[in-house]
């Protein structure tokens, strides 16, 4: 039985360029701050909400503009290997996309200025900076997903901007396990972009999207995927040095599913058999989120 079409610019339609499954990557690396600064004694609810939901907003906002200007850059057509994109399937009108962006940013930006009484002048750089990069990462002359800097622009904005964030406007001051965190969590959520650039390679290759798996190639594109995990517990380890024993080494359970993944990654090689993969890297990361904040709330 054929599923129910989706009607042009319905809530359904919204829905799907909004990516829910993907908020994981946003959630993650939040939800690790707020574990630090809760083992040092100085985790506040209300702080954590509004990180929460700034991230999450900023999250779907980042997937209305790449569906919107992916799709008017030519990079997702009709041979797309990927789950459907609502501009390019033709749910979502361009006007519309538009104004749904205009209308989530505004919202972000909102619930970041609640953030604004635990901080001063430098939160709201923090916000207007990720505002912008959101933009940047597929819009404008120069978008940087399409020139190899999606992964940098990963470890900034999913490791260091929000764990770091996040334990700021808790602490009200920073401290350096922000580093071994934030990169930790940079790193697994990347992998979920070089899966997603490993499945895409043929087709950015054609669009001129040059991702760093296109400019390096499928076998240096799989090394980074299994790398990117390995790194991340690596970099956990560190936190063997504050005595954060669990937190150090909780998250190495992660690298079995990791490794397995990455097996079948390379296994299947092409194609649309790799969107398994890229559930099955969601779940791992989901897990690694919570091993680490585990480890660093016992």
């Amino acid at each position: 039985m054929s599923a129910k079409p989706i009607r042009i610019n319905s809530l359904r339609a919204f829905f799907a360029a909004a990516r829910f499954r993907t908020l994981a990557a946003a959630a993650v690396p939040v939800a690790a701050g707020c574990a630090l600064a809760a083992a040092d004694g100085l985790f506040a609810w209300p702080q954590a909400v509004l990180c929460m939901a700034f991230a999450l907003l900023m999250q779907v906002d980042a997937n209305l503009i790449n569906d919107l200007y992916d799709f008017l850059k030519g990079s997702d057509d009709g041979e797309r290997l990927g789950p459907p994109r609502a501009c390019a399937m033709g749910w979502v009108t361009t006007g519309a996309m538009r104004r749904a962006i205009a209308v989530t940013t505004v919202a972000a930006s909102l619930v970041g200025c609640g953030l604004l009484r635990y901080g001063g002048w430098e939160l709201l750089l923090l916000g207007a900076l990720c505002v912008v990069f959101a933009f940047l990462y597929t819009a404008g002359p120069f978008p940087l997903a399409y020139h190899g800097w999606g992964d940098l622009l990963v470890l900034l904005f999913f490791g260091l901007v929000p764990v770091g964030g996040t334990y700021y406007v808790m602490a009200h001051g920073l401290t350096r396990w922000i580093l071994p965190v934030a990169g930790a969590c940079g790193l697994v959520v990347d992998t979920l972009l070089l899966v997603n650039n490993y499945r895409d390679r043929a087709e950015d290759a054609r669009s001129g999207k040059r991702t760093l798996v296109v400019r390096l190639g499928a076998a240096a594109g799989s090394r980074l995927y299994l790398w990117a995990g390995i790194g991340a517990c690596l970099l956990c380890l560190a936190l063997a040095l504050r005595g954060a024993w669990f937190a150090a080494l909780l998250p190495t359970a992660y690298l079995a599913a990791h490794v397995t993944t990455w097996r079948r990654m390379v296994r299947i090689g092409s194609g649309r058999a790799l969107n398994g993969i890229l559930s099955a890297t969601s779940r791992n990361m989901l897990l690694f989120g919570v091993l680490l904040a585990l480890g660093l709330l016992l």
